[in-house]
């Protein structure tokens, strides 16, 4: 197993980069051969615009009798050195791009070619007076489409640059003015060109639409060999996305942080939140219970946006199934208790604290040919309980409280440095009186409330909250459990011992569980086949924050 944690280190190291971009990079990060197909595109549309500036100029200087007689034609002025200047700027533009320069900023600079260009064609289009201009939809309308499905880049960006692009006719109109040339009054120049300005926000679309796209290949081939196929889900700080390996058959699900949900304002916030994630996942490979929920892989994408692939499961978090299905029975409640404490028995025999046990990440789910079978979810806040490990590891900023406020030890809620495992068994109590009862244990309008009466009141017996009938060990029990001193609490183990102790006057086992679940979640008691379940069989999330 030293061996295995050893792996797991060496792996996780080249993760400890943080990403370092801005929030507009983040939002636009196309992978780099998406880049350079977008580049290579903006490379053939500056060779296109030079040779249609070269077939103006050509037309515009060898056929003035055509334009004989007409005041104010472009040719040879200024036609000639705008037409040569928006030449050199598309063998510029070409030449940027065919240097190597393919990376984000080339679609910046192709929207500065996009203005350029845009200026040019409203300068010489309103140069001629009014009588000999023709006035059906401006090419400016065109060219704008044109560079926004051929490379576009955030959809801010293009905006803005469309925009500006669509007003150049008015600005040439204006220039025109200037010049003495009659020109329409300005309102009427601006409904004039409004083709220019359903253009612009018609070039949105085609940069969004590669946003999309462009984050979906990222995830896709930075999530290692899994394919992410549905969002299932999102929490604090990160998403839960179902996903197919490659090559097997085995689905999977994938936790995802973007860069763009840290909400982190330094470097340093960066690096906290990415940690926080290697250790869920680092602390959740090397458990071996069969109740704690297996992960596959995890890594780091070039963003900077941790994941980690863990088993898919089928069922319900005791969240809903209490919500949907109304309190459990004492014995099936025990049922479930003895499965989540042998998951944290052994975390805790390793040192490892959950910090964060809740109904929520506590998923009953059918597994194999077992029903009923609890897998204990979300090992974000995982600290170690040694205080060498505690002082290397901390998991949370500095007096910040990490954790869920109704299922939160007094001691957490104190801040008490080194934190007790049996930290975990007050908030397991906390979810065995949700199953028994449907109900938190203290009622609180505010976080700060909650608090206050974790560490000062007094929980009302469980039996006094429900109809259904407790046994007296059992509620024993769960009151041990929610002992405001950590020492007058049983540790996982011992609390596993105590439940197998409870007795019910009818004994919840497998074909009890198999039987509940073909009458009330019988989608799930079909067949097993290679094929994943459908959409609205899956939880809304595996792990919940």
């Amino acid at each position: 197993m030293r061996d295995k944690e050893t792996r797991l280190k060496r792996r996780m190291e080249p993760a400890l980069t943080p990403w370092s971009g801005t929030t507009e990079a983040t939002d636009w990060s196309l992978p780099e051969d998406l880049l350079q197909q977008a580049s290579r595109r903006l490379s053939i549309l500056c060779v296109v615009a030079a040779v249609l500036w070269g077939i103006g100029l050509f037309i515009g200087n060898s056929f003035p009798p055509r334009f004989a007689g007409l005041n104010g034609h472009p040719y040879p002025w200024p036609g000639n050195l705008v037409g040569g200047l928006a030449i050199t700027a598309a063998v510029a533009m070409w030449l940027y791009i065919r240097l190597g320069h393919a990376r984000p900023a080339t679609l910046d600079v192709g929207l500065a070619f996009l203005v350029v260009n845009a200026f040019a064609i409203g300068l010489l289009d309103e140069w001629a007076p009014r009588e000999v201009r023709n006035r059906s939809v401006s090419w400016i309308a065109v060219v704008i489409l044109t560079c926004a499905m051929i490379a576009p880049s955030t959809p801010r960006k293009t905006l803005f640059a469309a925009l500006v692009a669509a007003s150049m006719d008015p600005i040439g109109a204006l220039i025109a003015h200037l010049r003495g040339v009659a020109v329409p009054a300005a309102a009427e120049t601006f409904i004039q060109y409004w083709p220019n300005y359903a253009a612009a926000f018609l070039a949105v679309v085609p940069s969004q639409v590669l946003q999309r796209l462009g984050r979906q290949i990222s995830r896709v081939r930075d999530a290692g060999s899994y394919q992410l196929v549905q969002r299932l889900g999102g929490g604090g700080m990160g998403e839960v996305w179902r996903a197919e390996h490659r090559l097997l058959a085995r689905p999977a699900a994938v936790k995802i942080v973007r860069p763009e949900v840290l909400g982190a304002a330094s470097e340093s916030d960066v690096r906290l939140i990415t940690q926080r994630f290697m250790r869920e996942a680092q602390a959740t490979a090397v458990l071996g219970s069969p109740h704690t929920i297996n992960v596959y892989d995890f890594g780091v994408t070039k963003e900077g946006a941790f994941y980690y692939v863990m088993e898919l499961l089928v069922g319900r978090d005791l969240v809903s199934l209490v919500r949907v299905f109304c309190p459990l029975p004492a014995n099936r409640a025990v049922y479930l208790l003895r499965q989540a404490c042998h998951s944290l028995a052994e975390a805790h025999s390793r040192n490892l604290v959950h910090r964060d046990i809740k109904p929520a990440n506590i998923y009953v789910c059918r597994m194999g040919l077992d029903y009923d079978f609890i897998k204990v979810l979300d090992f974000g806040l995982v600290k170690f309980g040694d205080r060498a490990s505690t002082r290397q590891n901390l998991m949370t900023a500095d007096h910040v409280t990490s954790g869920t406020p109704a299922y939160m030890a007094p001691e957490i809620i104190l801040g008490n440095v080194e934190t007790d495992p049996r930290a975990d068994v007050y908030a397991l109590g906390c979810v065995a009186y949700w199953m028994l009862t449907g109900q938190l244990v203290f009622q609180a309008e505010t976080p700060m409330k909650m608090f206050v009466e974790h560490l000062h009141g007094t929980p009302v017996p469980p039996s006094q909250r429900t109809e259904l009938p407790i046994p007296r060990d059992l509620e024993a029990v769960v009151m041990r459990c929610l002992e405001k001193d950590p020492q007058k609490r049983p540790d996982a183990a011992e609390l596993f011992q105590m439940s197998c102790q409870c007795k019910a006057s009818v004994p919840w086992d497998h074909e009890a569980a198999r039987e509940w679940w073909a009458l009330h979640l019988s989608e799930f008691t079909r067949g097993l086949t290679l094929a994943m379940p459908a959409a609205p069989a899956v939880s809304s999330s595996p792990v919940t924050r």
